[in-house]
């Protein structure tokens, strides 16, 4: 079985987020792939099988410790892999446990071609007060805070605040899988982002897609505008431009290929 690593989000080797990238005839024991997650020590590894029926791929994602709802990145890398390596017929129409997600060609290149990724909105709720495990950790009372079905946003007074906060891992590992994304204006972009989630094993996240389908309908109504230009501002860093339309999100992000590898197992 072949495995590849891709750099997503990035047009550069060793930028952005990496993420492995499985295409299987049909789906290994979820043991298995967990396993095959835990041994890549990757945030995400993304497992997918073409439907019978031609119509798309499901697609599975697992972090080094379990298998998650929905990653952004691990979709980008996906069908950068069975673009360039698979010349699967565009637009990649994947599924997975959030619904439809679409990635077709934005702008070609030999090495690093950019996707338009076409994801769901993901939806937020407001919040009062921060969660008990986690409060201690901002010096400065949060413009604001919602949540969604997993993660945290807490929205800080300016992009240094962002770029300048040092997480206490092991208070934000109290709130188990549950991330916690920091976000503020820009300076040079509409907005900046940091995803933690050290209870997943994962202690910055260096790009995250997913994060995004939220991110981006919260800045389009505070900014006023449907168009906006994110960067995450981890220590690998990426720049995302994104768009919100309707109920949808729409992300251009760039994708090289870092390892093309065989997977050895014993029988």
């Amino acid at each position: 079985m072949q495995i590849f690593q891709v750099d997503a989000f990035t047009s550069e080797l060793f930028k952005g987020n990496p993420a492995a990238v499985m295409v299987l005839d049909q789906w290994l024991d979820d043991a298995l792939m967990q396993h095959i997650a835990m041994e890549n020590n990757l945030s995400e590894t993304a497992f997918v099988v073409q439907r019978a029926d031609k119509s798309g791929w499901d697609i599975r994602w697992f972090t080094p410790s379990h298998e998650v709802s929905f990653c952004g990145h691990a979709t980008l890398a996906s069908a950068h892999i069975l673009h360039t390596e698979y010349q699967a017929e565009r637009p990649i129409q994947f599924f997975g446990k959030v619904g439809a997600l679409q990635v077709d060609l934005h702008e070609p290149h030999d090495r690093s071609p950019s996707y338009l990724l076409d994801f769901p909105v993901i939806a937020q709720t407001p919040m009062d007060a921060l969660p008990k495990e986690i409060a201690a950790s901002f010096a400065a009372t949060p413009l604001a805070l919602f949540k969604t079905y997993e993660n945290y946003f807490v929205v800080l007074e300016n992009e240094d605040a962002v770029r300048t906060f040092e997480p206490d891992l092991g208070a934000l590992a109290k709130l188990g899988t549950d991330g916690v994304i920091i976000t503020a204006q820009g300076d040079d972009v509409d907005f900046v982002s940091r995803y933690f989630v050290p209870g997943s094993g994962i202690d910055e996240d260096p790009v995250t897609g997913s994060i995004h389908t939220t991110l981006v309908p919260y800045w389009a109504q505070k900014l006023g505008k449907n168009t906006l230009a994110a960067h995450q501002a981890s220590a690998r860093g990426g720049n995302l431009s994104c768009r919100l339309v309707g109920d949808r999100v729409h992300i251009v992000g760039n994708a090289t290929t870092y390892l093309r590898g065989n997977l050895c197992l014993e029988a």
